[in-house]
């Protein structure tokens, strides 16, 4: 089959096609024929060696590199629920495997694997495990009840979006920032209210919602300046290790790092069909051009996911 993989740490250059076995799946497992994968922010701090720099993972000869997958059940191991043939997406969250997603095929334990929507295409499906459950997740981890604010940063992007239309499903009062070209956008997904990227955010936040939002949801990893938009007492997760501030005026602060959760990808799917979450797809690219597709994303501006499609 073949697979892109990162070697020598760099540039989009640094990913290398290459041609190698098909691997078996073990028992627990499920082999997937891939038809889309995802193309994230992440993948870009694996081919440039920074998951290493940050101690996440070890440098080795070979890495591989992608998260998201969607296709289709191609074998199985001993004492799994899927069947060949079966349309799923999975969630490869080990950074120290040789292959990751982008491949034609991949092996995963059952566990990081959930049924795939049924009316959506791969390339749509494939955008949904990584960003779908980091929001649902942090969530989670704001433990915010039904009438209680939350501002979201980042609201356009691929974690900020889901987590906008998430929140809304459990009854939450949104506010999002995102880029002034956005506005329409965040309204549409359910936000309640929309500031601008930049500028005086807490000051802006506290104009729709006076003394401050109970819980933030900072995708876009805005610190400090999301901090101050939260009420005394309210909660802020930041996405990703190393990303939240130092708690200040009572607040309670944690980060989300995505787990696997095949019940909760299942779950997912089941609200995208409901057209209670929307599968953004930006662009798909082959395979074989999984560097033009990391050029494109270091462009900025991307509203939606790159997808590879084997």
């Amino acid at each position: 089959m073949r697979a892109v993989v990162v070697r020598d740490f760099g540039g989009p250059e640094a990913l290398v096609g290459i041609d190698t076995e098909i691997p078996e799946p073990g028992p627990g497992q499920v082999r997937i024929a891939v038809r889309a994968a995802g193309v994230n922010p992440v993948d870009v701090g694996v081919r440039t060696g920074g998951m290493v720099a940050a101690g996440f993972t070890w440098a080795r000869p070979q890495t591989g590199i992608g998260w998201d997958v969607a296709g289709t059940v191609d074998a199985v191991g001993a004492g799994t629920r899927f069947a060949p043939g079966d349309r799923v997406i999975g969630l490869v969250s080990r950074l120290d495997l040789e292959l990751g997603g982008y491949a034609e095929y991949v092996v995963l334990d059952e566990a990081n694997v959930g049924r795939a929507p049924r009316a959506a295409g791969f390339a749509e499906a494939a955008t949904l495990p990584l960003n779908g459950l980091t929001a649902a997740q942090g969530l989670d981890l704001l433990g915010l009840s039904a009438g209680d604010s939350l501002l979201v940063t980042g609201a356009a992007g691929g974690v900020g979006g889901f987590a906008v239309q998430l929140a809304v499903l459990r009854g939450l009062r949104v506010v999002a920032s995102a880029g002034e070209g956005d506005a329409e956008l965040v309204r549409a997904l359910g936000a309640d209210h929309f500031v601008p990227r930049g500028g005086q955010l807490a000051d802006d936040v506290r104009r729709h919602v006076p003394g401050g939002v109970d819980g933030v949801f900072d995708a876009a990893v805005s610190g400090v300046a999301a901090l101050e938009a939260l009420r005394g007492g309210g909660a802020f997760v930041a996405v990703g290790l190393g990303a939240d501030p130092v708690p200040r005026h009572g607040t309670r602060v944690a980060n989300v790092w995505v787990r696997a959760d095949g019940p909760r990808l299942t779950e997912l799917a089941a609200l995208a069909d409901a057209g209670a979450v929307t599968l953004r797809v930006a662009a798909t690219y082959p395979l074989s051009a999984a560097a033009q597709a990391h050029e494109r994303l270091a462009a900025g501006s991307v509203r939606g996911r790159l997808v590879l499609v084997p």
